[in-house]
C-alpha cells in the first residue's frame, strides 16, 4: 500500500494534491518536466489502494509507448498484475469498443483497420468505379480532406463539392470490405454511443474513474468522446502551452470546454521543473509568455548545478551549420564522456535533414531520424506479405481481400459484395466460399452463362449471379496459392517469393498503377527487392536454428513490427523534428534553423497570423526538451530550391532574455589584400637573422 505520509515526503505539495483528489472533475495544468506521468501513476495507485476496483478505471493517453510506461509503473508500485485496469492510446479503445459493438453499426466483428495505403487504394479503386480520371485524382489531398470531413474539421464547400460521390462510394467500399479507416475508430464509437443509449450505459456503469493525459492534444472526437463516458470523476491532465497538434485536430480549447462542461472543477497547476537547468526554463517562460491566449504558469527549477548560458551560433549557411553539429558532439562526447544518445538534435521540418546527415555520416557519428513509415507499411511489401499470409493461411480473409484483386484480375466490387454477402449467411471465410462456388460451378452445364446462387443466400443485390469469366479469375487465384503451397516448408523461400512475384507480374501492375513515373514503379519493384534479399539474408542466419520455414519468417516480421518503438536505436544521436520530440529529454539539444520561415514556419503564417502563438509554442516545447545544454543556431543564409537566399534570425531569438544568452557571430573571410600582409608578418617573424 501507498504511504500517504511518505508520499508527502515523495511529492511535492501540488503533485500530492493532484495524486490524492480523486472525486470530482479535475484540472491538472502540467508544465514541461513537472513530473506529470509520475503524478499520473501515483494517482491510479491510490486509487487501487482506496479500494476503486481497477476494472472502473480508464486512462487515456496518445502513444502506445506513454501507455506502457504508465500501465508498468503502476504495476511496480502497486505489485500487482492489473489484468482488469484499462491503460490505453484513445484509438486502441476506439478498437477495443469496436471489437465488441461494431455489429450495430451492419459491420462483422472481425473487421480490417485500413492505414494511409490501403485509404488510398480504395479511394482509387472507388474513383475506377465512378469512371473518373485515375491522373485527375490527387488521391493523397482526397485522403486529406476526407479525413476533414469525417472528422468535422471541414464541411463541403463549393470547391471540394465534386468528391461527394466519391467520399460516399469511398465509405460503402469501406463497410463492403469489412474496413475501418483510422479517423473510424473515434467517429464510429462515437456513433453507437449517440445511437446506442444502452450501449453507452454500458461502458459509463463499467469506467466510473476516467483520466486523460496530454489533454491539450485531444481533437473536438476525441473530447465529445470522453465527455460522453465521463460522470463525474474525471481528471485531465495537459498544459495549453505545448499544444502543438492543430494541424491534426487538437484543441487546447478543450481546457476551457471541461472548465465549462464540468460543474465545480478543481484546478491545480504544475510549476516545479525536475529537467532543466534555471537558464533554460527562464529561457522558456521568456519565449512563452510572449503568447496572449494561454493559462499563466511560470516553470521553476531547483537544479542549479551546471547551469551554462544558451548558445547562439550564426553559421554562414546549412553545410556550416550542419558542420558546426557535427563537431561539437564530437567535442562534448571527447570531454564530457557522455553517450550519443544523450543527444537530441531538433528541426521544424525534416526538409533539413539532409545537410545534418551528411556531416554526422562524415564524422562517423551514429544517428536515428524520426519519421517515414516502416518499411513493411509500404504498400507494395504488404501486398507481397499478403500474398504469403494467404498461401501459409487461407482462411486470413483480411489478406484475402487485398489481394484478390491485386494485381487486377477483373473481380470488382459487386463480385466481393456477392461473396461477402455468401460468406457472410453461410458462416464460412471467403476462401471456402470461393472453393464451394467453384464446386458447385464445376457441376453446372457447360451452357450456363452465368452461375447463379443458391435461392437461401440473403442477397441485397438485385444481381445475385457470377460470371463465367469471374468464376475463371476465382479459379485462377485460388490455383496461384495453392501452386505456391511449397513454400510453407523451409527451404529457398527467398527464391520462391522472387518466383511468386514474377507469376503475378507485380511489375506490370507498378507499371499501371503509376502511369505518370515510371521512376516512382522501380524505387517500389526495388524495394520488393530488398524484402527478398532480406529474407534471403535471414534464411542463411546460422542463429535460426533451421527454423526457416513460411510461418517462422511471417512470426518474425508479425512480432517485430506488433511494436512502432525503435529499441535498437540506442547509442546514436537523435535527430527529429520538433513535433516528432515532444514527450522527450536529453542532456544536450541542438535546435537547427532557428529563421524566419522555418520557425515561425512561412507556411503557417500565411495561412493564418494566428498561427504564430502555436509555432512559438513549437518553439518552447524545442527548448524545453534540454536539461543541461542548449544551442541554437540561425544561418545568413540557406539554399531554397535552386536559389541561395539570405535568411534572418528567428523572432523568437529576441524573446529570448539577453542575459542568459552567448552569441557567436560567423568568422569573417580575410579579404586578399589581408591576407598579403599577414603572410609577410609571418615571414618577418619566422625569418632566419643573417650571420655576422
Amino acid at each position: 500500500m501507498l504511504d500517504l505520509d511518505a508520499l508527502k515526503k515523495e511529492l511535492n505539495p501540488q503533485q500530492y494534491a493532484a495524486v490524492t483528489t480523486t472525486e470530482g472533475p479535475i484540472l491538472i495544468i502540467a508544465g514541461a518536466g513537472s513530473g506529470k506521468t509520475r503524478v499520473i501513476t501515483f494517482r491510479i495507485a491510490h486509487m487501487l489502494d482506496k479500494g476503486i476496483p481497477q476494472s472502473q478505471i480508464l486512462a487515456l493517453t496518445f502513444t502506445n509507448k506513454a501507455a506502457r510506461e504508465m500501465e508498468s509503473r503502476v504495476k511496480e508500485l502497486t505489485g500487482k498484475k492489473l489484468q482488469n485496469l484499462t491503460v490505453s492510446t484513445f484509438h486502441a479503445f476506439g478498437v477495443k469498443i469496436l471489437r465488441q459493438e461494431i455489429t450495430a453499426l451492419g459491420w462483422r466483428e472481425n473487421f480490417t483497420i485500413y492505414d494511409e495505403s490501403d485509404k488510398i487504394a480504395l479511394i482509387k479503386e472507388s474513383g475506377r468505379e465512378l469512371k473518373m480520371s485515375p491522373d485527375a485524382l490527387d488521391c493523397y489531398k482526397i485522403a486529406i480532406l476526407f479525413s476533414d470531413i469525417k472528422t468535422g474539421r471541414k464541411d463541403w464547400k463549393v470547391d471540394t463539392d465534386m468528391y461527394r460521390e466519391l467520399y460516399q462510394s469511398y465509405q460503402e467500399g469501406l463497410k463492403l470490405y469489412n474496413a475501418v479507416d483510422f479517423d473510424d475508430l473515434i467517429v464510429l464509437p462515437i456513433k453507437i454511443f449517440k445511437e446506442r443509449p444502452d450501449i453507452l450505459q454500458k461502458y459509463r456503469d463499467r469506467y466510473k474513474y476516467l483520466m486523460v493525459d496530454e489533454f491539450q492534444d485531444t481533437s473536438h472526437q476525441q473530447y465529445e468522446m470522453m465527455h460522453l463516458l465521463a460522470d463525474q470523476n474525471v481528471a485531465v491532465v495537459g498544459d495549453d502551452d505545448q499544444s502543438i497538434y492543430s494541424w491534426r485536430g487538437a484543441d487546447y480549447q478543450n481546457i476551457v470546454n471541461f472548465e465549462k462542461d464540468f460543474k465545480n472543477v478543481k484546478e491545480i497547476r504544475l510549476e516545479q521543473n525536475y529537467r532543466s537547468t534555471e537558464t533554460i526554463l527562464e529561457a522558456a517562460n521568456g519565449v512563452i509568455s510572449h503568447n496572449t491566449n494561454r493559462k499563466e504558469k511560470k516553470l521553476w527549477s531547483q537544479k542549479t548545478v551546471g547551469n551554462k548560458p544558451i548558445e547562439i551560433f550564426m553559421p554562414q549557411n546549412e553545410t556550416d551549420e550542419a558542420d558546426f553539429i557535427a563537431e561539437s558532439i564530437q567535442g562534448i562526447c571527447a570531454e564530457e564522456k557522455i553517450k550519443y544518445d544523450d543527444f537530441g538534435v531538433l528541426t521544424r521540418s525534416n526538409t533539413q535533414f539532409k545537410q545534418i546527415e551528411e556531416a554526422l555520416m562524415a564524422a562517423n557519428i551514429p544517428y536515428v531520424t524520426s519519421g517515414g513509415s516502416s518499411f513493411y507499411e509500404r504498400k507494395e511489401i504488404k501486398d507481397i506479405l499478403s500474398y504469403l499470409r494467404v498461401i501459409a493461411n487461407h482462411d486470413d480473409d483480411v489478406n484475402l481481400l487485398r489481394i484478390l484483386n491485386t494485381p487486377r484480375r477483373g473481380i470488382g466490387r459487386a463480385a466481393l459484395e456477392v461473396l461477402n454477402e455468401y460468406a457472410t449467411s453461410q458462416k464460412k471465410s471467403l476462401w471456402e466460399t470461393i472453393k464451394s462456388l467453384q464446386a458447385q460451378g464445376t457441376n453446372s452445364t457447360e451452357e450456363q452463362d452465368e452461375f447463379e446462387l443458391s435461392a437461401d443466400v440473403p442477397t441485397q443485390n438485385k444481381d445475385n449471379r457470377l460470371s463465367p469469366k469471374i468464376l475463371g479469375a476465382l479459379a485462377e487465384f485460388t490455383s496461384l496459392i495453392e501452386s505456391n503451397s511449397s513454400m510453407i516448408g523451409g527451404k529457398d523461400l527467398a527464391k520462391k517469393v522472387k518466383a511468386l512475384v514474377e507469376e503475378i507480374n507485380y511489375w506490370d501492375f507498378l507499371i499501371l498503377e503509376n502511369p505518370k513515373s515510371e521512376k516512382a514503379a522501380r524505387f517500389k519493384y526495388l524495394n520488393i527487392e530488398y524484402l527478398i534479399q532480406g529474407i534471403d539474408t535471414w534464411e542463411k542466419d546460422p542463429d535460426n536454428d533451421g527454423k526457416t520455414s513460411l510461418y517462422d519468417y511471417l512470426n518474425r516480421i508479425t512480432i517485430n513490427n506488433l511494436d512502432n518503438d525503435d529499441e535498437g536505436d540506442k547509442g546514436k544521436v537523435n535527430l527529429m523534428t520538433i513535433h516528432a520530440s515532444k514527450g522527450l529529454e536529453f542532456p544536450v539539444v541542438f535546435i537547427a534553423g532557428a529563421e524566419e520561415g522555418l520557425i515561425p514556419h512561412a507556411r503557417a503564417i500565411e495561412e493564418d497570423e494566428k498561427n504564430v502563438e502555436e509555432e512559438r509554442r513549437l518553439f518552447y516545447v524545442a527548448i524545453t526538451r534540454a536539461r543541461d545544454k542548449l544551442f541554437i543556431s540561425s544561418c545568413s543564409k540557406r539554399k531554397k530550391m535552386t536559389a541561395v537566399v539570405d535568411s534572418q534570425p528567428s523572432r523568437f531569438l529576441d524573446e529570448i532574455p539577453a542575459r542568459l544568452v552567448e552569441y557567436h557571430e560567423p568568422q569573417k573571410a580575410v579579404d586578399d589584400q589581408k591576407a598579403l600582409e599577414i603572410l609577410a608578418n609571418m615571414k618577418k617573424m619566422f625569418a632566419v637573422p643573417p650571420e655576422n
